[in-house]
């Protein structure tokens, strides 16, 4: 062990813990039962009762058909994340990891989205969007043709993946970049003296030798694309046109704050944290080794015997 006393960690390790637990876990706790009640305020005021609903908004919540539009789109913006994200990422960080001179320009100027507030490039992309004297509809009246609504029912939701899925690109390339940079050049001197070409070195060792950051990025793409919430709600606010654009983020607020129905709001915040943890503990399963697998569980179940040998010696 790095510190042979336990207690100086503690000092430090406690402090933060109590943060967690009074900013966290106790408002988590407190949402959770505030689902429960009918709220009429967002905080109880001395002296007034709530009236116990039980599992109504819960019922509400899986018959609503803008719960089902959120969760379809956020569940497609989850893919995306993945193929665009992490994927252009990746590409990205691979070319740029074989130029030695520029590789810091390259950083600046891919990670540059990500320091830019969500607000901003919101109203960006929708001056980019708007029907009259957007910069779009005027490339188009330039070459002779007709303006188009981007932000149509037919072409929002698309129209707001784009911007979403950009601005966070830098990020994922920054840390796939980091892992790059961790792989030994000797490994790939060794391979390209066999023959194997840069192209097929990605696939039989970057890849492989990758494998715990590019998982690590894949899940906090895929967790993120479920809180997504700033850039469409500048966008298109109310899940506009239509509510076709809602995701779970931006309905949660529209019930909360928008229709001060504070207790559904706490009920779709229930809802986004269960999946965040359902899908980081499902991808976390897919990406484990099996091999690594057996042997945690091989030795679970050694000290368990031991344990119980044990308390039957005494």
């Amino acid at each position: 062990m790095l510190y042979k006393k336990e207690w100086p960690l503690l000092i430090f390790l406690v402090p933060g813990l109590l943060f967690m637990m009074v900013f966290l876990y106790v408002p988590f706790l407190e949402n959770i039962k505030n689902s429960f009640y009918n709220m009429t305020a967002v905080v109880k005021m001395p002296g007034t009762d709530w009236k116990f609903i039980g599992w109504e908004n819960y019922k509400r919540m899986f018959t609503d058909p803008d719960v089902r539009t959120a969760l379809i789109n956020s569940v497609k913006m989850m893919v995306l994340t993945v193929i665009f994200e992490v994927g252009i990422a990746f590409v990205l960080a691979v070319l740029v990891s074989q130029i030695k001179r520029l590789q810091q320009l390259f950083r600046t100027v891919y990670f540059f989205p990500v320091v830019i507030s969500a607000t901003a490039i919101g109203l960006m992309f929708k001056l980019f969007y708007n029907y009259n004297g957007g910069m779009l509809n005027q490339i188009l009246e330039f070459f002779g043709a007709a303006p188009v609504n981007w932000l149509s029912p037919e072409l929002a939701f698309l129209m707001v993946c784009i911007p979403t899925l950009w601005s966070y690109i830098g990020f994922y390339f920054v840390i796939l970049l980091t892992g790059l940079s961790d792989i030994p050049d000797d490994v790939y001197e060794a391979a390209s003296i066999d023959g194997c070409s840069r192209f097929m070195q990605v696939f039989y060792i970057t890849l492989p030798m990758m494998k715990p950051v590019f998982f690590t990025s894949v899940t906090l793409a895929v967790t993120g694309a479920l809180k997504v919430f700033d850039l469409p709600w500048v966008m298109v606010p109310n899940g506009a046109p239509q509510g076709v654009t809602h995701f779970l983020g931006t309905y949660m607020y529209q019930q909360s704050f928008g229709l001060n129905d504070y207790d559904y709001g706490s009920t779709l915040a229930v809802l986004i944290v269960v999946l965040g943890i359902a899908v980081s503990r499902g991808i976390g399963y897919l990406t484990d080794d099996p091999e690594e697998r057996k042997e945690r569980k091989a030795k679970r179940m050694q000290k368990k015997a031991l344990k119980t040998a044990g308390k039957g010696a005494a």
